[in-house]
């Protein structure tokens, strides 16, 4: 178990493809509760340690790889301060912006460790959930795309609807 750990933290942090294969596999080794509760631990640890890295040494090398999607990312966590952890759970439960990028990205655009945290490990548990149950499955998968139908993307993206609607709920509010 310290094994897979580490190889799940070690790849996290330096954005070492294959996670997803480390999920599936966590299901199939060690069940869906156990499964679940390594991959979240594991996967919060590493994206951590790679907020802290692209921190320290990021800057340079995310504003050439992607400046387009780091401006665009800025602009979006400007515009959401005031709620800034219900659009950062938001990202992190639909797919809608990869968790490599939102990982390097997010101490480069200012977003506070303490919200970057608490969304990657409460934002992680669907999609974690989801991948760890199809582990248990593993030999009758035949592609990612298996994982991931039409039927759980709708699931995730309202997962993540209901977790922006209070600032959208607010802000209509706010206008009346």
């Amino acid at each position: 178990m310290l094994g897979y750990c580490s190889t799940y933290i070690f790849m996290q942090t330096f954005m070492i493809p294959g996670t997803i294969f480390m999920s599936l596999l966590a299901g199939a080794l060690f069940g869906v509760v156990k499964g679940v509760l390594l991959v979240v631990f594991t996967a919060t640890s590493g994206a951590s340690s790679c907020y802290f890295l692209s921190k320290l040494v990021g800057r340079p090398l995310i504003s050439w790889l992607w400046p387009e999607k780091l401006r665009f990312f800025q602009a979006e966590v400007a515009k959401r301060k005031e709620k800034l952890l219900n659009y950062m759970l938001f990202l992190r439960i639909t797919p809608s912006l990869p968790n490599t990028f939102i990982n390097v990205a997010s101490p480069i655009v200012d977003i506070p460790f303490h919200i970057f945290f608490l969304a990657t490990l409460t934002g992680l548990i669907p999609s974690s959930y989801i991948t760890v149950r199809a582990g248990l499955a593993l030999g009758d998968l035949r592609s990612i795309r298996d994982l991931y139908d039409f039927k759980t993307l709708v699931v995730l993206f309202l997962i993540g609807f209901v977790s922006i609607f209070p600032t959208t709920f607010k802000r209509k509010r706010t206008y009346e």
